[in-house]
């Protein structure tokens, strides 16, 4: 079985991170989305609202499941059993660090393979920081999260 880890922090899940969720899991025997626990990371959810998000945005999806970890992600994956890291590149600058994590993942672990897919273009601006700049001042962020996340993100900026 082919498992792969789709890691991030999530905060909140857009339709960018859907489109490379929803292309891995048509790849891979299964997919775990993997929020990261980063105590120094100022999140506007907490990692509990984030995982019921991405349960609820990725339920018609058989073979992904969605989880959170602390720690190295290759310690993760060798508690998991996954060989392959899936990240989503939008442009350019990603790619720099990016190549440095899976080089550093590759160092620690040698079996671990990283798989990069290019964000839809329709996406490739998006990000989670732009989201919730926009829905911090009460636009439509409709055609950028899916519903229950912009929900949540109403709900969230009311409570501030």
């Amino acid at each position: 079985m082919h498992i792969a880890v789709c890691p991030g922090s999530f905060d909140p899940v857009t339709y960018g991170h859907l489109d490379i969720i929803t292309r891995g899991a048509k790849i891979f025997d299964k997919v775990i989305v993997a929020v990261l626990i980063n105590s120094k990371k100022n999140s506007l959810f907490s990692v509990e609202e984030r995982v019921e998000l991405l349960r609820q945005v990725t339920a018609e999806l058989p073979n992904v499941e969605v989880d959170s970890f602390n720690g190295l992600l290759i310690d993760y994956m060798t508690e998991r059993q996954a060989k392959v890291v899936i990240r989503g590149l939008r442009a350019v600058s990603d790619f720099e660090y990016e190549m440095q994590v899976a080089s550093i993942n590759k160092k620690l672990k040698d079996d671990v393979e990283t798989f990069f897919m290019m964000t839809n273009n329709q996406y490739s601006f998006l990000s989670s920081s732009i989201v919730k700049e926009v829905a911090k001042y009460k636009a439509s962020v409709g055609d950028l999260v899916p519903p229950v996340v912009e929900k949540a993100l109403r709900e969230k900026f009311a409570a501030l």
